[in-house]
């Protein structure tokens, strides 16, 4: 619930902001420009970002394939080799699609505020159409010219028409709720806002849009519109993979760079011109920013090279590691690793097993503290060698009173060993 009202949030503050710059500047086509431009600056860091991942990750592919050959029977391995070379590089896998993946609901934002309103029959007011998925403010000029279909031409183009429909009187329709088909809007019927409230201004349907009159000249600003958007999403991305290193790309990114040219080109037939408008601005910006990190040597084929010998000086001087979500991974990883190497040893050596079971085991006991290897053992007391072997008293032990003789030898502790070919004495006892 709370992501729709952010998403919408996020629709009506595009539709403020191209609004407010229909009113300074009354051009369709420029706010369209202008709006793009701004919302690449604001990403601008993560573009930078995007660009420089995907082009290290792109250099990093052949050294990744050694890996993988060396250690193909090996994944713990091979995982953990790939994770030192993507830190030994300062490069973070996922850094290439999260930026690519937070652009994308800027594109499906601006096709939703460039899109026509759409209009369904309401049910307060007989006759009457009322305005539906509207994220321009009911009160501009923009909002007026988009619904009643007028001032929204950008060279020689409709931008509210598409490829397939240029040249041509297209229909307008609607889905009747009443029984669920889709029919032609009617001329001149009066359409008010969502609440049920009059409009601001007097508006009325048509039932058509007018997208030109002949295929051709008509078909030609879109034709040509469609083929400089499908032309700079091939050459930006040809651009990155000649700037990366010989062998470097895989065979999926060949065939993306092949399709991807095609699929918008697909696209381009079916959606408003203006979005197409946005998109092939947005493009060439692209293409700025990849021309200038590729003059200033922030990528191709030897920066990663600095980029590795940069962050190997960094480790050797021990200066503090980067923070961020590769660091995070790096030291999970290698966490993960050292526990496992751990544990191998432990089944390795029982010993050491039954070390790591017993932490108290080798620790100096404290007395009267029984021994943890052998439950219910007394532990037997001291004996000082001083008390013991001391027979004139000077040891730190009491002497004991000794009795008189009985023949059987000395007290213990100060026997002598009897030699058996000794000849005996005749005043020993028997």
């Amino acid at each position: 619930m709370i992501a729709v009202v952010l998403w919408q949030e996020l629709l009506d503050g595009f539709g403020f902001v191209l609004a407010w710059i229909y009113s300074v500047i009354p051009n369709y086509g420029i706010s369209i420009i202008l709006l793009t431009l701004a919302i690449r600056l604001v990403l601008l860091p993560l573009g930078i970002k995007q660009i420089k991942s995907m082009q290290n990750m792109q250099a990093l592919q052949p050294k990744v394939k050694e890996l993988q050959k060396k250690y193909k029977n090996n994944k713990e391995k091979l995982q953990q080799e790939q994770m030192r070379l993507y830190k030994e590089a300062g490069v973070n896998p996922l850094g290439g699609c999260l930026p690519m993946l937070l652009t994308l609901p800027f594109l499906f934002a601006m096709y939703a505020v460039i899109k026509q309103p759409i209009l369904s029959p309401s049910q307060q007011q007989h006759g009457a159409f009322v305005v539906k998925n509207n994220h321009l403010p009911e009160t501009s000029q923009l909002f007026k010219n988009v619904l009643l279909h007028q001032d929204t031409d950008f060279l020689y183009m409709n931008l509210q028409c598409n490829l397939i429909g240029s040249g041509t009187q297209v229909e307008l329709r609607y889905k009747d709720p009443a029984d669920g088909k889709v029919k032609q809007l009617p001329n001149g019927a009066p359409i008010i806002a969502e609440d049920g409230q009059p409009l601001t201004f007097e508006a009325a349907t048509q039932s058509t849009l007018d997208c030109g009159t002949s295929r051709i000249p008509d078909t030609i600003p879109y034709v040509l519109l469609v083929a400089l958007m499908v032309g700079s999403t091939f050459y930006q991305t040809w651009q990155m993979q000649r700037a990366s290193p010989q062998g470097s790309s895989t065979s999926q990114q060949q065939a993306i760079t092949r399709l991807m040219p095609l699929m918008f080109a697909f696209f381009g037939l079916q959606f408003p011109a203006g979005l197409v408008l946005y998109w092939t601005t947005s493009n060439a910006l692209q293409v700025a920013q990849q021309t200038y990190l590729l003059r200033a040597g922030h990528i191709g084929p030897d920066a990663l090279d600095r980029r590795m010998a940069e962050q190997r000086e960094r480790m050797a001087n021990g200066q503090p590691k980067r923070a961020g979500l590769m660091g995070w991974v790096s030291e999970r990883a290698e966490a993960a690793q050292k526990q496992r190497q751990e544990n191998q040893k432990g089944r390795a050596d029982p010993s050491r097993g039954q070390a790591n079971r017993n932490p108290n085991k080798g620790k100096p006991q404290s007395k009267g503290q029984r021994p943890t290897g052998q439950p219910g053992a007394k532990k037997p007391p001291a004996v000082n060698p001083k008390a013991q072997g001391s027979r004139d008293g000077s040891g730190s032990a009491p002497k004991k009173p000794q009795g008189p003789q009985t023949g059987k030898g000395a007290p213990p502790g100060n026997q002598l060993k009897r030699d058996p070919k000794r000849t005996p004495d005749p005043e020993e006892s028997p």
